[in-house]
């Protein structure tokens, strides 16, 4: 639970930046510009912060599960960490060869194309 007061607090320093930041652009003179760096400076540490927080967390999570030696969950919690946030895209050529990435036309594509390829096989009638 203490991972969402920090995160109520992360808001309130976003508003306070969002806040600042619209006080400087109402009226951009010095002062407004050093008070805008220095919110900034804070934000940016807290975040830092955060994230050498959640880090230390998810590694102290992989040290209590190598102790109790459940090694797929030790493993598998490595590899995503090396590995990092890796977007998943999907996209698809339609008959035509234009690239398609609505999620609506590559679910009646792929049908279509397999209803296709079976129809070829002997097979007439797809769920």
């Amino acid at each position: 639970m203490q991972w969402l007061y920090g995160l109520k607090k992360s808001v309130t320093f976003l508003d306070q930046r969002k806040q600042v930041k619209m006080q400087w652009l109402q009226d951009p003179n010095q002062s407004n510009v050093d008070n805008l760096n220095n919110v900034r400076r804070a934000v940016s540490g807290q975040f830092r912060n955060k994230k050498k927080e959640y880090l230390k967390a998810i590694i102290e999570d992989l040290e209590t599960t190598s102790k109790i030696q459940n090694t797929r969950h030790f493993y598998r919690g490595i590899n995503d960490f090396k590995k990092g946030y890796q977007p998943v895209t999907n996209t698809i050529r339609n008959e035509k060869g234009d690239i398609v990435t609505v999620s609506h036309s590559i679910l009646p594509r792929w049908r279509n194309h397999f209803s296709q390829l079976l129809h070829v096989l002997g097979i007439s009638h797809i769920r």
